[in-house]
C-alpha cells in the first residue's frame, strides 16, 4: 500500500477548523475515486459496552469506510485504561464486549484489523523515541489534555496521561495510517502525530522518501445526541443505550426520557434540546429528515415521540442485537479475530520499528 494520499495536501493550519472541513471534503472525494490509497486508523477505549452515540458518532463511518475499500485499523486502546482502576480490574470483559460491538455492527475481520495496545510491543516501544520529539511545555498545552487533567478524579496525573497524546501518535503512525476519523475537538492530537512524523523526518531523515507520512483528519460531522437524562451521552453517567440493550430496556430507557411542556413536537436543537435529541435520534435510526419526524408527530405529544423513537431504534439495532447474540455464542471465534489481529498489527509494528532503528543508526 501506498502512503500517498490521492489528493496533495495543501498548507494549511490542521487545527484550522473550516480549513479542515475543506479538506475532508477533498480526502471524501479522493477515496471515493481510489479508495486503495488510504489506511485509516481508529478505535476506542474498552470501558463498557458501546452506544447509540458511539454508532452513530464513529462506528457507521468506520464500516463505511470499511465498505468503499480502505484499509481500516481499529484499536482497542486497553493500555489507556489503566488509570481507572474498576476498568482495569474488569478489563478482559470489556475487550470482549467491544470486540462483540464491533463484529455486530459490521467489522469485518477479513477486510479490517481489530487488535489491542497491549499486544503488539514494538508499537509501544516507538513511544520513547516519540517523546523525545515534543516537549512537556508542548504536550501541557494540548487542550484535550488539560481538559482530561481538569476533570481528572485522580489526586495527581498519571505520566501516562500527560503523556497521552505521544501514545495516540504512535498508534496512528506504527501502521503508517494516513488518514484519521476525528471529531473537531480531536485536531490538537492528531496535530502532535503530524509534528512528530516531521520532526523524526527532520533529525532522522536521510532526504528520500520518510518514515511516516503526515496523517490527516477525516472530520466526521457527528450527531448531538443527549442522554436520556438530557446532558451528555455517557457510559459512566448511565443514560446512553448500548447497542447490546434488550427491546425492553431500550423502552424503558426512552419512556424515562427527559422531555418539556410543550406538547407540540418541533426539531429545534437550541430552544429544545432534549425533545430535538430525541426527534433526530428516530430520524438517524430511520434515515430520514428531524423535520419532517417532528412535522408528522405535531401535536400528539412527548408519549408518541417516546413512541416513534422506541419503534425507530428497536427497528435500527434489531439486525444488529442477532449478530452480537450469535456472535456472543461462540467467544473462541471473538478471541480468534482478536488473536489474528494482533498477529497482523505485529507484523506491521515490527516492520516499522526496524525501519525507525535503521533510520536512528540503532541496529546493532
Amino acid at each position: 500500500m501506498t502512503t500517498d494520499l490521492a489528493v496533495p495536501a495543501p498548507a494549511h493550519d490542521h487545527l484550522d477548523v473550516p480549513a479542515a472541513q475543506l479538506r475532508s471534503a477533498e480526502l471524501e472525494e479522493a477515496i471515493r475515486k481510489d479508495p486503495g490509497r488510504f489506511r485509516v486508523l481508529t478505535g476506542d477505549r474498552p470501558t463498557g459496552r458501546l452506544h447509540l452515540g458511539h454508532y452513530f458518532g464513529t462506528l457507521h463511518n468506520r464500516v463505511r469506510l470499511q465498505d468503499m475499500g480502505v484499509e481500516v485499523f481499529v484499536l482497542i486502546a486497553d493500555y489507556q485504561v489503566l488509570t481507572d482502576r474498576d476498568v482495569a480490574e474488569r478489563l478482559t470483559e470489556y475487550v470482549e464486549d467491544l470486540l462483540l460491538d464491533y463484529l455486530a455492527i459490521g467489522v469485518d475481520p477479513e477486510r479490517s484489523t481489530i487488535f489491542a495496545h497491549s499486544a503488539v510491543p514494538a508499537l509501544n516501544q516507538l513511544l520513547l523515541p516519540f517523546l523525545s520529539l515534543v516537549s512537556t511545555a508542548e504536550l501541557g498545552r494540548n487542550p484535550t489534555v488539560k481538559d482530561e487533567i481538569a476533570h481528572s478524579s485522580q489526586a495527581s496525573v498519571s505520566g501516562l496521561m500527560f503523556t497521552y497524546p505521544v501514545h495516540q501518535a504512535a498508534d496512528i503512525l506504527f501502521c503508517k495510517a494516513n488518514l484519521v476519523p476525528v471529531g473537531q475537538d480531536q485536531l490538537p492530537h492528531l496535530e502532535i502525530a503530524r509534528t512528530i512524523a516531521r520532526r523524526f523526518d527532520n533529525r532522522y531523515g536521510d532526504g528520500g522518501a520518510p518514515v511516516f507520512p503526515e496523517p490527516e483528519a477525516l472530520l466526521s460531522v457527528a450527531p448531538l445526541l443527549l442522554g436520556t437524562d438530557g446532558t451528555k451521552m455517557s457510559k459512566s453517567r448511565r443514560n446512553a443505550i448500548a447497542l447490546s440493550a434488550s427491546a425492553d430496556e431500550t423502552a424503558k430507557l426512552i419512556r424515562g426520557a427527559k422531555t418539556d411542556a410543550e406538547r407540540r413536537i418541533t426539531y429545534d436543537p437550541v430552544a429544545r434540546p432534549e425533545v430535538s435529541s430525541l426527534v433526530l435520534l428516530a430520524a438517524l435510526c430511520l434515515d430520514r429528515d428531524p423535520h419532517e419526524v417532528a412535522e408528522e408527530i405535531g401535536d400528539r405529544g412527548a408519549a408518541a415521540l417516546k413512541q416513534v423513537v422506541t419503534e425507530a431504534v428497536n427497528d435500527r439495532l434489531a439486525p444488529i442485537r442477532a449478530r452480537r447474540t450469535e456472535y456472543d455464542r461462540d467467544r473462541g471465534f471473538v478471541r480468534k479475530v482478536l488473536r489474528e489481529g494482533n498477529r497482523r498489527a505485529n507484523a506491521i509494528a515490527d516492520d516499522t520499528l526496524h525501519e525507525v532503528r535503521a533510520a536512528m543508526k540503532s541496529l546493532y
